[in-house]
């Protein structure tokens, strides 16, 4: 799975339909921002700044500061494919992120979606 497409799409690209799905169950880009930055450790300026650089998936996570020690934790099914048992360590994050974004936009509290 190492050259999957998914890995060289541009971060800044997918980051609107995460935008876009939230928004439409009134949830809000603070959030979004809020899981990425718990997810990946980036702060809101570093996060700002992958987003400007137009870096894919691959630089997006190899250059996350840290993922969150509690991301084992996340659990469950996205897009068919049961995320904790994904065997490509990117691909793993990236469906990790897909999965907390869907609880979001499930209207999931902010609290159980971080593992807190």
């Amino acid at each position: 799975m190492a050259n999957h497409p998914v890995f060289k799409m541009a971060f800044a690209k997918v980051y609107p339909m995460y935008l876009q799905k939230a928004e439409r169950k009134n949830r809000t880009k603070a959030e979004v921002d809020q899981i990425i930055c718990w997810l990946t450790g980036y702060s809101q300026a570093e996060l700002e700044q992958q987003i400007a650089q137009q870096h894919d998936f691959a630089t997006f996570f190899a250059q996350a500061p840290a993922l969150h020690p509690n991301c084992s934790l996340i659990k469950g099914v996205v897009c068919g494919v049961r995320v904790e048992e994904v065997a490509d360590p990117l691909m793993q994050k990236i469906r990790y992120l897909d999965k907390l974004i869907n609880e979001l936009a499930k209207g999931k509290a902010m609290v159980k979606i971080l593992r807190q």
